[in-house]
């Protein structure tokens, strides 16, 4: 058997204890597939005393995990620390300027850095691993770099934020609110403090700048991503959702289009009768669909300490087998920039909720907005009467541009009898 692979990693919290404790309880089956032991001989974290549930007695602990990256008796860095900048960043650029492989699970780094560092481990012939930056113990990256090589790649999608998919999911099943749904959410662990990363769409942005280059050969390009968090959906939203036949899902989608290639985040309505629907709590899913493979559906934890530290040790494993590919499955030189495809130009079906005076006239100069901008209704739901006081109206649409939905929305929203500010969910055909 060959030597041991040495590695180092670099942030121990819950992710990196539970990556510490998976290769020292799965030892044995974890060598047998790499064809050599995969053993961790140094670490660093902030805080040296803490008690993390592992044994680390054997490691050789360095204050400075930049140091420690530089050590040269180490084969392979785990970078579990996060942030797209910083400490993350120099730990990593020195593992591969010193010919060292670098696992990480840091989505924004990738998505920020990407193109660069994969240039360096290709310059160095080392591995850049990052399975377990997007969708936690989901195998989405090799997934696309690998198992669909043979496919041309028209849309990839999926729920790819377990925070908002527990809130979405919890407000559906229990009728509350947003705002006490996150409370709880944070109370139980599923949301941080400060939940914006989350909720506004940002982490699941991250996540499909980096499935977009994957699936299309293109440079990460998270800055190029339209992206909408969740705050504005309301139980009433829900409630007409169902009535109507769809949940509510925060969405990542990207599709070649005829304008470009779309890259989009923000809350879609599903037919209830799809598997991405049918996903619920804290779970994601990704579906990717190529020209001889059809529809692909991948579901499990997209996020905890478990199912990242399995991400993280199947990258590990690749490497101890002297299994490695190019970090976006082509040549860092052989990726292509794709179009853009503006979102105004998104053609689409459209949820509509109005909150309304119950007033002669109002669905009337509702319906000229729309029909002066071409947008064609296809349904309406209207409950009870209350003279003089807010009732809510919705609207569904036929597809229609963005850009023209836009414009009425603009009309509407300035209309006299028009309370709030109309609420907008695009609707997608699965």
């Amino acid at each position: 058997m060959q030597p041991a692979l040495k590695i180092a990693v670099a942030g121990l919290g819950t992710v990196g204890a539970a990556t510490v404790q998976l290769l020292e309880r799965q030892a044995e089956p974890v060598g047998l597939r790499a064809g050599r032991r995969i053993v961790v001989v140094a670490a660093s974290a902030r805080d040296r005393r803490r008690d993390r549930g592992v044994d680390l007695s054997a490691v050789r602990w360095y204050e400075d995990a930049a140091a420690m990256a530089a050590d040269p008796e180490i084969d392979a860095v785990v970078e579990l620390i996060g942030g797209a900048d910083g400490i993350a960043l120099d730990v990593v650029e020195t593992a591969l300027a010193r010919g060292k492989h670098v696992v990480t699970a840091n989505k924004a780094l990738i998505a920020k850095h990407g193109l660069r560092l994969a240039r360096s481990a290709e310059e160095a012939g080392v591995a850049l691993a990052f399975e377990a930056a997007v969708a936690g113990g989901i195998p989405i990256i090799k997934t696309l770099r690998e198992s669909l090589a043979g496919n041309r790649v028209s849309r990839v999608y999926g729920i790819l934020n377990g925070t908002s998919n527990y809130i979405l999911t919890t407000m559906r099943h229990s009728g509350r609110e947003f705002a006490e749904v996150l409370a709880e959410a944070q109370k139980l662990g599923y949301a941080e403090a400060d939940p914006s990363f989350d909720i506004d769409g940002v982490d699941a942005a991250h996540k499909l700048a980096i499935l977009a280059s994957l699936a299309f050969g293109r440079p990460v390009d998270a800055d190029g991503v339209y992206t909408e968090g969740i705050r504005h959906v309301s139980r009433l939203d829900i409630g007409f959702a169902d009535e109507l036949g769809f949940r509510i899902k925060l969405l990542g989608i990207a599709r070649l289009t005829e304008h470009g290639l779309e890259q989009r985040v923000h809350p879609c309505m599903v037919p209830a009768g799809t598997p991405i629907a049918a996903v619920e709590g804290v779970f994601n899913a990704v579906v990717a669909e190529g020209d001889f493979v059809g529809r692909v559906v991948l579901e499990g934890r997209g996020a905890g300490a478990t199912p990242t530290a399995s991400a993280v040790a199947a990258d590990l494993v690749d490497i101890a087998a002297g299994r490695h590919v190019a970090p976006f499955g082509v040549p860092a030189a052989a990726l292509r920039s794709l179009q853009a495809a503006p979102m105004e130009r998104h053609q689409g079906a459209y949820y509509m909720r109005l909150m309304v005076l119950d007033q002669p006239g109002v669905i009337a100069d509702v319906a000229a907005a729309l029909r002066d901008e071409h947008v064609s209704l296809e349904s309406m739901i209207q409950r009870g009467r209350a003279p003089g006081e807010a009732v809510p109206v919705v609207l569904t649409t036929h597809i229609t541009e963005e850009a023209a939905m836009r414009r009425a929305l603009d009309r509407i929203a300035a209309l006299d009898a028009v309370l709030e500010p109309p609420r907008l969910i695009r609707i997608e055909d699965f």
